[in-house]
């Protein structure tokens, strides 16, 4: 029996659907195991971290920002320097957790040390009713405290951050390491570094103690000579506002010359939230001619006065103000 001709074309034509059936099955396999599987998903949402896209990195996690909390480390410069240190930043497998849930692991190392974070998606539908569509949990995100003794500016991720009352709490996408210190021309501080891994827990904390620079004993220097040198310029027995005086009965017969001796020797204290000096101690000499009131004998006078003040100190990442504090 002979195979008629349009047999063979029928023929022809469901092998061809076969094979385009074929084609379109793995098509979607394969689309389905690479652009629409959860660790594509947890890729796309690391790249958007990567990359400083803040926006698009919450929308894919699903997440919320915390009330009350400061988002300045979500986008931009801020955000590309918290996933900057994390090396051999990989994606894993995901396991099952429960019915059409998982959990993608996502490996990386930092200071050395191997770390995990854990990204729960669930199955939410298809696409055109082939492409499986994961999303991320909802979440809200995790937050760094960070506080700093006798400093009110802090940089945290490259970015300058007032404190109010010493410190403050940013919220933060993970992973994430989150860098805060003091850097100003008077303060400093090592350096800290916090690892966030996800929104369990205890919040992360970063806990800062300033220090103060040489340029800041060279700048309370400074002021403290500044004021005596323009004490100095008074030409009076008593000049006002100043920590030294000569007390005498005879009349003045001559011009009056105050010069510094010893400038104090500066000693910045650390306080628990503040900065002081230590009471400031030097000498001056006074230089003149007096009148002997009986005799009307005229003699020069050089002597030496030891005198001593304290002095408020206020300091700021860029600015000292030194405010002698002089009583009689």
């Amino acid at each position: 029996m002979q195979t008629t001709p349009v047999v063979k074309v029928l023929a022809a034509w469901v092998l061809v659907v076969l094979l385009i059936g074929a084609g379109f099955i793995a098509v979607v396999a394969i689309m389905n195991a690479r652009l629409y599987s959860p660790e594509h998903r947890v890729d796309r949402y690391l790249g958007a971290l990567q990359e400083g896209e803040g926006a698009q990195a919450l929308g894919l996690l699903n997440a919320t920002v915390p009330e009350g909390v400061d988002p300045r480390l979500l986008d931009g410069d801020a955000l590309r320097a918290a996933s900057d240190p994390l090396e051999h930043l990989e994606v894993q497998d995901a396991h099952d957790t429960g019915p059409d849930r998982v959990d993608v692991p996502v490996t990386f190392r930092l200071d050395g040390a191997d770390h995990t974070a854990l990204f729960p998606l669930e199955h939410t539908g298809t696409d055109w009713g082939v492409f499986e569509v994961w999303e991320f949990e909802r979440t809200t995100l995790p937050s760094v405290e960070v506080s700093a003794r006798r400093a009110r500016d802090i940089a945290v991720n490259g970015i300058e951050i007032g404190l109010q009352d010493g410190r403050i709490a940013l919220a933060s996408f993970y992973p994430a390491a989150v860098t805060a210190q003091v850097e100003g021309t008077f303060l400093t501080s090592p350096g800290q570094q916090s690892l966030v891994l996800g929104p369990d827990g205890p919040p992360a904390s970063l806990a800062l103690s300033a220090e103060a620079t040489p340029e800041l004993t060279r700048a309370v220097d400074e002021q403290v000579h500044t004021f005596l040198d323009s004490c100095a310029d008074q030409a009076v027995f008593q000049p006002t506002g100043c920590p030294f005086t000569y007390l005498t009965t005879e009349p003045l017969a001559g011009d009056i010359v105050w010069t510094i001796e010893d400038y104090p020797t500066i000693t910045v204290q650390e306080n628990d939230d503040a900065w002081s000096l230590s009471t400031l101690q030097g000498s001056a000499r006074m230089e003149t001619t007096l009148q002997d009131y009986l005799s009307g004998a005229e003699t020069d006078i050089s002597e030496s006065v030891p005198f001593e003040f304290d002095a408020d100190l206020r300091v700021t990442d860029d600015d000292v103000t030194v405010v002698p504090d002089i009583s009689y």
